[in-house]
């Protein structure tokens, strides 16, 4: 599956420090420690609906994460997957009399838009689950052979992850009992269906039912795959076991990220599925939490569309914590806009405040748990200065001083590289 195009990723002096992220396993901020080329996976889209701020702000995130990374000298292997067959996309479809696969393919080419307009760098593996079901059930004939996974005695075709014989389940959550019950029935899971030999038993594989897609699988049951056996093939397939990040969205942690892991690791017999964890906060509007059963998403497109700068989108959205659960308002995006507009009267300047001091503290505060608002509280500060004169030497603010030359293009390429905001895309001119 193709990605989306990459944006042109400046090249600034030296290098940024270690990355230090909060890892969900181990409850704490610890430093990454990749080999020459880090590996990140985050889990993508189900395509049945456009890219809303929730998604956006997850995916710009982990943008950072991979900026933060190449920025330090590392190349960066960084996979995402599109759940492009699962209840809700099919549920979709058939709610709006269309074809399943049509929807699919349309909203994703929605968010490679989206992503691109974002300027979110592209994954280097773009895998949708339907293109991996040969691999997805190879897995699950894997675990059936092993007496790891097991078939209901109802003739569905049902297959299960025994995760009795899954030592350290729960781990990467940290969860009880009773709360990962509660999720697993809130977040898609089927705790009290009969037969499973655990409540809290993931599906593997789903029997074919009338009317619904399927494709041949593990011993010769057509269906179509689960969940989250669908992520633990596709990262094993692709950039193998542990890998540095393992990212996504808070809502991830349990059942999606717990059940990947018990997957991959039951099938390789290793441990950790992935180094660390991370997992970004949720999006609300207007104080309540967004979420399509409310009917109150924000789409990037049609933000796009009322003409929207994507840039302050991604400003707005930076401006909080990435862990920090925050809400979108008329004022986030209003105050994102001014802020933007004064960056780039300050980029366009031929002369500023010094740009070495900008850098630095940037690489710093993005290293430390990804620390946008820190990071971008230092632009803020250097372009008030900038545009006061503090750096144009003769006081009056005009640019025309002995301030430092070239400073305003360097924090540009700096606000570029790092942030991800292009400061050039719609500059004003200085008269």
């Amino acid at each position: 599956m193709l990605a989306w195009p990459a944006p042109l990723l400046p090249t600034l002096p030296g290098a940024g420090p270690v990355l230090r992220l909060f890892d969900t396993a181990r409850g704490e901020v610890v430093a990454t420690t990749p080999d020459r080329v880090a590996r990140m996976y985050v889990c993508g889209i189900t395509p049945y609906d456009a890219t809303h701020l929730g998604h956006a702000a997850t995916y710009l995130a982990f943008d950072l994460v991979n900026r933060v990374w190449r920025d330090a000298g590392h190349g960066v292997h960084y996979v995402q997957n599109v759940t492009d067959i699962d209840d809700p996309l099919l549920e979709r479809a058939e709610r709006d009399g269309e074809d399943w696969v049509v929807l699919g393919m349309r909203e994703t080419a929605l968010f490679r838009e989206d992503m691109t307009a974002l300027r979110v760098l592209p994954p280097d593996d773009y895998v949708g689950a339907v293109a991996a079901i040969p691999q997805i059930v190879a897995h699950v004939e894997t675990l059936l052979d092993e007496g790891l996974a097991y078939a209901l005695d109802d003739g569905t075709g049902d297959v299960y992850h025994d995760v009795a014989q899954a030592p350290g389940f729960g781990d990467e959550s940290g969860y009880d009992e009773a709360t990962m019950l509660a999720l697993s029935a809130e977040r898609g899971g089927d705790p009290d269906r009969p037969g499973k030999r655990n409540r809290l038993d993931p599906l593997l594989w789903r029997g074919r039912r009338e009317g619904e897609p399927s494709w041949p699988g593990p011993r010769g049951t057509a269906g179509r795959p689960g969940w989250h056996i669908e992520c633990a093939a596709i990262a094993l397939d692709t950039i193998g076991m542990g890998f540095d990040v393992q990212g996504g969205g808070s809502d991830l942690v349990f059942p999606h990220h717990e059940f990947s892991a018990v997957h991959a690791e039951a099938l390789t017999a290793t441990k950790p599925f992935a180094r660390a964890y991370v997992h970004a906060a949720m999006i609300g509007l207007d104080g309540e939490k967004m979420s399509k059963s409310r009917g109150n998403l924000v789409f990037v497109s049609k933000l796009r569309g009322e003409g929207v700068d994507p840039m302050a989108v991604r400003l707005a959205l930076l401006s909080g914590h990435y862990r920090t659960d925050r809400a979108w308002t008329a004022d986030l995006l209003a105050a994102a806009e001014e802020r933007l507009a004064t960056w780039r009267r300050a980029a366009v300047r031929g002369a500023g405040a010094p740009a070495a001091p900008v850098l630095a503290g940037l690489r710093e505060r993005l290293a430390d748990d990804l620390d946008s608002p820190g990071a971008i509280a230092l632009v803020d500060a250097w372009a008030a200065a900038t545009l006061a004169g503090d750096g144009d030497g003769d006081g009056d603010g005009d640019g025309d001083g002995d301030g430092e030359d070239g400073a305003p293009a360097m924090v540009a390429d700096a606000v570029d590289a790092l942030l991800g905001v292009d400061l050039f895309g719609a500059a004003p001119q200085e008269g």
